[in-house]
């Protein structure tokens, strides 16, 4: 029995449940050495003695020599490593085998590599990059071990890790803000412990970047991939983003899931390294650039699957079994990729007849015989590695069994039916309880055995459900309480010939408009049920209902119709027969024949169909070789015989196969396929095939296998999901093939589902509609069974980024300084917004690249523009981003603030088309404002006529001996100043000239000199001192100068400062009021306190612009339109005016 102790440690050491008799206390593993460096390979097994070790290198028995042989433990000593080419390496898989007189045991697989490293697989290139951009190199080598990646600057080794440089484990070499330092020679060194490789130099030239720098949405120029990593390896995901300002790189999962702080971290500027990685890293993982400030990003994702070695769920369990009984054993195991169950019996692989059967997760032995007495074992395996589990079957021998029944007959009934006959043991036949009968096919191998079980009343049975014209085997076996007895002898028995079940398969193409090629495959033995020893082909047209038959011999696989009509429709079927007779006829197979033209179409095709299970057909092609039209695709119909035919399938001309599936079982379907071009339809090609049972005659009374568990899915993209799901427990050890279904959510036309072919427990389903919830099932099929549709799991894909801009974007005027933009969401297909991005500058700061920037949300179709300043011309424009990406902007819309704000219309709508559109209450503002503006030239014209006779006019004081007219000005009293507080200076239009004497370039008002400001770049009033040697005439109006005198000249200015009141409020404030309300220019370079003359305020005023301007100033631009000469009036006023300062200044 077996020590306690013992098998804990047994436990302990191999994770799987052994026995005393013998097991592995040491067994190798993976190891990798250096060529000629020694190596051991450890394993150790104990058990009842004597045990003997043996050694396998690649299943293959291991012969020892001088520099290869086994310790005294069972340990292999390699003294020098060779790495020849060929079989005579000494790299490859190792095991050792035990064996004492209990049976054989196989240890876990070894792999033993030598220390290599290959050449660069990828190289670096040279690159030319801008200043303040980013900068990327990137290398590939193959090496074991995995080497260490290295850079070099100018043969100068680069930091790992900097503010700006990243070096990636992967080989990737990431360059932050380049600057032009940053040029010159980089290269990537790789280095293990067998060798230290250095790729070629790449040249980085780093150009002067634009100045200034425009913004620029944030992009992923190397987003993360679709990664497998080993269990407790690291996983790279690469994010490298650029944009102006540099954008912030975030990640998460697309789960919702955090993600694990304790393994995880950021490397460089936002790559994403996960170390020690388990099965719950597994996931979408989504890299998200953001420019700082704003809900301005872009997102790239990628999918993290985590490969784990095999670990046993199930152990198989020793088990103690009568002969002729039976042994089932169990073993499951889990990891990724899925294992491979194999079962070894004393460490040899067991193969399937038909007493023994072996599934997927079972291994079940029938009539155990004495030699089935061994150790067994179950390996699971995968490419990440491998596990063993081990269990004895004991076979207990009886001795009160009764004999084996004798003299076995076998007869043959019909094509389907055989009468066996035998008769009772000849010892303890008094105590037998039952008979089990057991049969199977003889020819071929891995048969599938049969057994019925029936009473001990009778020794007869016949078999009514075999297949026609087939050897078959069969034997006995009687049972007592106590046991079974041996087998009996066999006996071989076939069945009779039948009729065809089926007609052959009919595929059809015309050469020519006048002919028809026929072919057809044979029909296989199950369906034919005995030799095919002819064939009848039946044809006629559509129209018609006379037949013409053609005989054909057995041998014969097809013929060619001729001399038919062209582009007809022509109907065809066939009919096999044996020595028996006709089996049945097919269902007719329509063809249509081509036109007789001389344009050049597509040749018909070379069609092949296969069924890849129950509802799934395959559908390949290629193109004859001497088709020399061009093709622009295919067209594939197919429909069910009897059933009208479907729209067809567009097809690439790239394209040489199809998947259709969703089809019924056992039926048969019509393939039609023809090639097109720009002239019309090619020639076409026509099939017919038979879809299997799911499940056989045979397995009639089987279950189905189980569909596949935990299906899972994740959105990769937004036109990608990837889908995982486990593969069922269930009995058999054949290739397993899934279809999967997908469609959208509420699909109304099934001829839309999507069926997917794979052999593997992962897809990725591409080619899907952004933003779609979609429905995905899967089924399995192997050995011509199917399950059913597994649970239906949704998810949606991923939103795409918007195509299109946002629609019927319009500007508003509302206000002076506030603008309303107004847009629609993006016309086409339905795309999610999340936030709209509007930005708008004027023409100057787009000029410098300065663009204002809103953000709305994706429920908000509009934004007001607010502070814009007048007189300046506003570019505008908008664009629709959501969590995939930005869209484009629309096109630029041009809204202008005019600087007569008073005076135009407050609700002007600039539209796209460059036009501005008046409304209702447009035209009543304009209309009110012809209205206000008649009235204040009325007034105008009155007050200037008013003022002109009673008012006094001064423009300059002096003082008595006094030479700076700005000194004279800081003397003046406050008496004075009051009693010059109305002088008020006229202004003319521009080239009229007052000559004051003065012969400098001061500005002189009612409070003195002011001085003239140098930051405003236009001026109303301008004094210039002209000193010329002769006297200047301006023939224009008739007005003369001398040299050195102060002018005061008029000039137009067509801008205007919001802060400014109107002429119209100048003119119409009270005469008396000395104050106002803001600074004026005048005052500011003076240093007043804020206080000036009415007057002063009227002449800053008056400057407002060309439409302000008094009617008594505009009537004296135009001089033909009074006498009297406006010039000769003001000088009298003011020589009058300075007669009068003078008595004053000499009192």
């Amino acid at each position: 029995m077996c020590n306690f102790q013992r098998k804990m440690q047994c436990v302990n050491s191999l994770s799987v449940l052994c026995f005393s008799e013998l097991f592995f206390i040491k067994e190798p593993h993976d190891v990798t050495a250096m060529r000629k460096e020694a190596v051991i390979l450890d394993c150790q097994a104990h058990g009842e003695a004597p045990i003997d070790v043996k050694w396998l290198k690649n299943g293959v028995k291991l012969v020892e020599n001088e520099r290869m042989y086994l310790f005294s433990n069972g340990s292999l000593y390699i003294s020098e490593v060779e790495s020849r080419r060929g079989d005579k390496s000494d790299e490859g898989f190792y095991q050792c085998l035990a064996q004492n007189k209990y049976g054989a045991i196989l240890s876990q697989k070894a792999r033993l590599t030598i220390a290599s490293i290959s050449s660069f697989a990828i190289q670096p290139t040279s690159i030319v990059v801008t200043e303040g951009s980013v900068a990327r190199f990137s290398c590939k080598i193959s090496a074991h071990p995995p080497p260490i990646i290295t850079w070099e600057y100018n043969r100068v080794t680069l930091p790992l890790a900097t503010e700006r440089i990243t070096v990636l484990p992967s080989g990737i070499l990431q360059i932050h803000g380049v600057q032009r330092a940053d040029a010159g020679n980089y290269r990537c060194i790789a280095t293990n412990n067998a060798s230290r490789r250095r790729s070629t130099e790449a040249t980085l030239t780093v150009t002067p970047a634009l100045n200034p720098q425009l913004p620029q949405r944030p992009c992923i120029i190397n987003g993360p991939q679709n990664i497998s990593v080993s269990l407790h390896q690291s996983a790279i995901l690469e994010c490298m983003a650029t944009g102006n300002p540099r954008p912030i790189i975030s990640w998460s999962r697309a789960d919702s899931k955090s993600i694990d702080v304790y393994n995880t971290k950021v490397l460089g500027n936002g790559n994403l390294i996960i170390t020690d990685i388990k099965p719950q890293h597994e996931g979408v993982y989504m890299c998200r650039a953001t420019t700082p400030g704003t809900r301005n990003y872009t997102v790239a994702s990628a999918n993290v699957t985590v490969l784990a070695p095999p670990s046993l769920v199930e152990w198989p369990e020793s088990l103690t079994r009568p002969r002729a009984g039976t042994a089932r054993f169990v073993c499951q195991a889990e990891g990724v990729p899925t294992p491979q169950i194999t079962w070894l019996k004393n460490g040899e692989k067991v193969h399937s007849n038909g007493r023994i059967k072996m599934y997927n997760s079972k291994l079940v032995i029938n009539q155990i015989i004495p030699e089935d007495d061994a150790i067994y074992q179950c390996q699971a395996e995968n490419n990440q590695g491998s596990v063993l589990s081990m269990a004895r079957l004991i076979v207990v021998m009886s001795e009160d069994r009764p004999s084996a029944p004798r003299n076995i007959r076998a007869d043959t009934v019909s094509s389907s039916a055989i009468l066996l006959a035998w008769e009772r043991p000849l010892y303890n036949s008094d105590k037998v309880i039952a008979y089990s009968v057991h049969y199977m096919k003889a020819e071929g191998l891995n048969n599938e055995e049969y057994q019925v079980v029936i009473g001990n009343d009778t020794t007869r049975y016949i078999i009514d459900d075999l297949e026609p014209a087939r050897n078959y085997t069969f034997y006995v076996v009687a049972y007592m309480p106590m046991g079974a007895s041996r087998m009996s002898d066999h006996v071989f028995q076939h069945t009779l010939e039948d009729v065809p079940l089926r007609a052959p398969e009919l595929s059809l193409t015309s050469r020519s408009p006048t002919d028809i090629q026929v072919s057809w495959h044979p029909l296989p033995a199950k369906l034919s049920r005995g030799q095919v020893t002819a064939y009848r082909l039946s044809y006629r047209t559509s129209a018609e209902n006379s037949v013409s038959q053609i005989e054909l011999p057995g041998d014969k696989l097809q013929h060619l119709l001729e001399n038919l009509q062209p582009d007809t429709i022509y109907l065809l079927r066939i009919v096999a027969a044996t020595s028996i007779g006709w089996g049945e006829q097919s269902a007719w197979t329509s063809h249509h024949t081509p036109k007789a033209s001389s344009a050049q179409v597509p040749l018909a095709p070379e069609l092949h169909l296969e069924a890849l299970n129950c509802t799934t057909i395959l559908v390949c092609w290629l193109l004859a070789p001497r088709n020399s039209a061009g093709v622009q695709g295919f067209r594939l119909f197919y429909h069910e015989e009897s059933q009208p035919e479907n729209a067809p399938v567009q097809l690439r001309a790239s394209d040489n196969r199809h998947t259709i599936g969703g089809l019924d079982p056992r039926k048969n379907y019509h393939v039609k396929l023809l090639a097109y071009n720009f002239v019309g339809d090619g020639y076409q090609a026509d099939q017919t095939i038979s879809t299997p049972g799911c499940v056989s005659v045979r397995d009639r009374l089987v279950p189905p296998p189980p569909p596949p568990h935990n299906v899972y899915a994740k959105t990769n993209s937004s036109t990608a999901v990837f889908l995982h799901w486990g593969r069922p427990v269930f009995t058999s050890s054949h290739a397993v093939n899934y279809t999967i279904r997908c469609n959208p959510v509420g699909l109304q036309n099934a001829s839309l589902v999507l069926y997917l072919q794979t052999s593997e427990q992962n897809l990725l389903v591409r080619h899907l509609e952004p933003n779609t919830k979609y429905e995905f099932a899967i089924r399995l099929h192997i050995d011509q069974l199917s399950s059913p549709w597994s649970p239906v799991v949704y998810q949606s894909t991923f939103p795409e980024a918007p195509m299109l801009p946002p629609s019927n974007v319009k500007v508003t005027l509302i206000e002076e300084d506030t603008a309303l933009v107004s847009w629609k969401p993006p016309d086409g297909p339905k795309v999610a917004v999340t936030h709209y991005t509007i930005l708008y500058a004027s023409r100057n700061a787009w000029i410098a690249g300065e663009w204002k920037v809103l953000q709305r949300e994706g429920t908000i179709t509009m934004a007001l523009l607010e502070n814009l300043r007048p007189g300046q011309v506003y570019l505008v424009k908008v664009s629709a981003s959501n969590d995939m990406g930005d869209g484009p902007f629309s096109h630029t819309l041009e809204l202008t603030v005019r600087s007569d704000l008073s005076s135009s219309p407050r609700h002007s709508t600039a539209f796209s088309d460059g036009f501005y559109h008046l409304d209702q209450r447009s035209m009543t503002g304009i209309t009110v404002g012809v209205s206000i503006a008649l009235i204040c030239i009325i007034i105008c014209a009155l007050i200037i006529a008013c003022r002109g006779k009673n008012r006094k006019f001064s423009a300059v004081k002096t003082y008595r001996g006094v030479s700076s007219p700005a000194s004279a000005g800081a003397h003046v009293s406050s008496d004075e100043q009051a009693e010059n507080a109305d002088v008020t200076l006229s202004m003319m239009s521009q080239n009229h000239f007052i000559d004051t004497k003065g012969g400098t370039n001061l500005i002189i008002n009612s409070l003195g000199p002011v001085q003239p400001s140098a930051e405003k770049k236009k001026k109303w009033f301008s004094f210039s001192n002209k000193v010329k040697k002769d006297s200047k005439t301006d023939m224009r109006h008739g007005r003369s100068y001398q040299p050195g005198t102060t002018v005061l000249t008029y000039e137009e200015e067509l801008s205007v400062s919001p802060d400014q009141p109107t002429t119209l409020q100048a003119l119409l404030r009270c005469p008396g009021d000395t104050e106002g309300s803001s600074n004026s220019e005048g005052s500011h370079a003076t240093g007043d306190s804020g206080r000036y003359s009415h007057d002063e305020t009227e002449m800053t005023n008056l400057s407002s612009g060309t439409s302000s301007r008094p009617p008594s100033l505009t009537a004296q631009d135009g001089s033909s339109s009074d006498s009297t000469d406006p010039a000769e009036e003001l000088n009298e006023l003011l020589e009058e005016n300075l007669k009068d300062f003078k008595k004053k200044s000499f009192r």
